[in-house]
């Protein structure tokens, strides 16, 4: 360890000895996080430089950890880790451009419908806005779902929008500002959620608070794994078009 990471160890309160120590005690959290993400991407997408990236945002976490704030390193971590992961996907620009074009519609479709008809729109109405059948529509939903990475995060589009999970794991994170828009956003993400069908709002608290592979949702409620999926992408899609038209693009 170097003189100047041994001083901002001591600064933050984890002692230069405890790093490495800390470091190999996380590993598994990096891998179970990098696993969860390259289950949504293509089989180009290594899983290995996934981990390795992920690994030096649990570095930047430790080196950065903070126990005044009264957050727990491993709560802390997991925003680093997986933000480390988002940032290196979103340079590599993998996804398709008709995939890319895909998901806008929906979200368009959604939120144009929303509008229209003052509820959540059904899986059938999208379709027939989108003038598809519901197995097309279906099909890109599958086709779409790597692209709702870190779209809970992301409230604008995914080269303008706003990361909000950063409002969680920055250094200035206990700021008055950041305290407000952080209370408004958990109402607004909640408040979307509640109005989705409750398929969707069950797989969503599966994968993401109970931390379920689909496989493992999909035992649960009966369904194919594929159909999982594809619920989990509509559910997404339906935050984002919910989010942009209430969360400004350049708030915070």
């Amino acid at each position: 360890m170097t003189t100047r990471e041994s001083e901002t160890c001591e600064t933050l309160g984890v002692a230069p000895e405890t790093r490495e120590q800390l470091i190999l005690e996380h590993l598994s959290q990096v891998k179970l996080i990098a696993r969860r993400i390259h289950e949504r991407l293509p089989v180009s997408v290594s899983l290995d430089d996934l981990i390795s990236t992920g690994v030096l945002g649990l570095i930047a976490a430790i080196d950065r950890y903070d126990p005044r704030h009264d957050v727990k390193l491993k709560t802390y971590a997991e925003y680093k880790i997986r933000g480390a992961i988002l940032d290196s996907l979103r340079g590599l620009d993998w996804a398709p451009r008709q995939q890319r074009k895909r998901s806008k519609l929906i979200e368009s479709a959604i939120a144009e419908l929303e509008q229209e008809h003052h509820r959540t729109p059904t899986e059938e109405e999208i379709a027939a806005h989108l003038e598809l059948s519901v197995g097309e529509y279906q099909d890109w939903l599958t086709d779409s779902r790597g692209l709702t990475l870190g779209s809970l995060e992301n409230a604008g589009t995914e080269e303008e929008g706003c990361d909000l999970l950063r409002y969680l794991s920055d250094s200035n994170e206990q700021w008055p500002s950041q305290i407000v828009e952080r209370g408004e956003l958990e109402r607004l993400l909640a408040e979307s959620i509640e109005k989705m069908p409750h398929l969707e709002r069950t797989v969503l608290s599966l994968y993401y608070y109970e931390e379920m592979t689909l496989r493992e949702i999909a035992k649960i409620v009966d369904l194919h794994e594929s159909r999982i999926s594809q619920l989990k992408s509509q559910a997404i899609l339906r935050l984002r078009s919910y989010m942009q038209k209430r969360w400004p693009q350049g708030r915070g």
